[in-house]
């Protein structure tokens, strides 16, 4: 099968010589969610940001970026081709990246720009259909009641979840989300990451999310990819991300990581989640199945 994201010998070196990635190899397989953990300045952005092809890494080496089995860069060089390579991959920013001014069912329905005419683009003329499909992409997302507000209007967890919806209406089979839930409250932290499991698991899309909380990551992802400087220092399962393992591999700055509470399980312990956003933690799956054997 081919992987939903391939990545050989990738490095990028920005001015000055720091060097923000260092030989990365990563295969991920389709229909997985990934967490990828560091402190702050490990690459975890950039690392997201060479998987959409939106930052080209060094030209020396052999370098390679391939998505779904297609080229995203290759040598330091963005694949000709990128635009339709990147049709099928939805992108979720920390500060969200709406047009503020326009009505957020506009925003969502950006996601089917790629499929338009260049005349309804610019016009953002969406048939009844277009529109029909971004009012149920909000719906998944808790927000349709918001469809007619301007972006600007809406808090920033809401904001996140149009986003969400944009890469549903964009048909993306791959959602990268850099740090979705940083400027988050808790209950809003929540609803986000409960949304992208969903996701991963109704539609089978390959979720990668970039995290600070590495309980957060255990909680929704089964696999973590972790960077220290620009490297690849662990690729396993999050369960066995332990205090003792993490001090092993990021000595002094593992208390950045561990210093940052899980908040959302705080606030579950409190208050339940929606019955339809329930299912099993990777932890409780592993129980339940071993209890089923």
């Amino acid at each position: 099968m081919t992987a939903a994201i391939h990545i050989h010998a990738l490095n990028k070196t920005f001015l000055g010589g720091r060097k923000a990635l260092q030989d990365i190899h990563l295969d991920i397989q389709q229909g997985e969610m990934v967490a990828l953990i560091g402190a702050s300045g490990s690459g975890k952005s950039t690392l997201l940001r060479h998987m959409a092809g939106l930052m080209a890494g060094d030209a020396a080496g052999a370098g390679l970026v391939q998505i779904h089995g297609k080229t995203v860069q290759a040598h330091g060089k963005i694949a000709s081709d990128i635009r339709k390579t990147r049709s099928g991959v939805g992108f979720v920013f920390q500060q969200f990246n709406l047009v503020d001014r326009l009505p957020v069912i506009i925003n969502v329905l950006a996601g089917a720009l790629h499929r338009v005419p260049m005349w309804r683009s610019l016009t953002r003329w969406f048939s009844a259909a277009e529109v029909a499909r971004g009012m149920d992409a909000l719906r998944r997302v808790g927000i349709a009641e918001c469809s007619g507000q301007r972006a600007s209007t809406l808090s920033g967890g809401q904001q996140q979840r149009a986003a969400i919806a944009r890469a549903l209406v964009q048909g993306a089979k791959l959602i990268l989300a850099d740090e979705p839930i940083a400027s988050l409250d808790p209950e809003s932290s929540r609803k986000v990451m409960d949304i992208l499991a969903r996701v991963n698991r109704e539609d089978q899309c390959t979720v990668v999310v970039s995290l600070h909380q590495v309980n957060v990551a255990m909680k929704y992802c089964p696999r973590t990819v972790a960077l220290h400087h620009g490297r690849v220092v662990y690729d396993g399962p999050s369960i066995a991300l332990t205090p003792a393992l993490l001090r092993e591999l990021y000595g002094a700055e593992a208390d950045e990581i561990l210093s940052l509470g899980d908040h959302i399980t705080s606030l579950q312990d409190k208050k339940p989640a929606a019955p339809h956003l329930v299912w099993p933690t990777p932890v409780e799956a592993m129980a339940q199945a071993a209890c089923a054997a």
